[in-house]
């Protein structure tokens, strides 16, 4: 196993272990990204959290990091069932450059989420993403609006608030 792997692994969901580490790592290695990348995948919910949590987190620094995976992003990690991984991918997907053809399977995918998910983060997560994408997409703004005025109708106290700042993001 590798170093990488003994700093994602222990502990429990409740903690990111030295998943700070990993990213310190990647940052000085960028070869590295591939490894914890691939580990989104991993049959270990710990590691599959952790390596979310630290690709996530080197996106923000180098969203260019994650473009040459954004295919298997969309296609195979996206449907890791873990809530814990799907907050992390949604925030992704906002770093992300698309071709029209893409758009239509991301916004599905966030839509599912925001529909399905019992996880209020998720939920909100992929909110800011549709939001993030209809801005650099006006062809799904109309989408966008329409799904933020849905939850600020339909949706739990945190969501609405979170729909209603979205909404002026849009709007104005």
């Amino acid at each position: 196993m590798s170093k990488i792997y003994d700093k994602l692994k222990g502990g429990d969901l409740r903690s990111i272990g030295k998943a700070e580490e990993v990213v310190t790592d990647i940052l000085n290695d960028k070869n590295l990204f591939i490894e914890v990348f691939n580990r989104m995948l991993s049959d270990d919910a710990l590691i599959r959290m952790r390596s979310a949590d630290a690709i996530e987190k080197v996106s923000r620094l180098y969203p260019e990091y994650l473009q040459p995976f954004k295919q298997r992003l969309i296609d195979e990690i996206s449907q890791v069932r873990q809530q814990e991984v799907r907050w992390h991918i949604a925030q992704m997907f906002s770093r992300l450059e698309f071709q029209k053809e893409e758009i239509s399977q991301v916004v599905s995918l966030l839509i599912e989420w925001i529909d399905n998910s019992q996880s209020k983060i998720v939920k909100v997560n992929s909110l800011q993403a549709l939001t993030d994408i209809a801005k650099k997409h006006n062809e799904i703004i109309f989408l966008a609006i329409s799904k933020i005025e849905e939850v600020i109708d339909n949706g739990s106290p945190a969501m609405i608030s979170r729909g209603k700042k979205l909404l002026k993001e849009l709007t104005e």
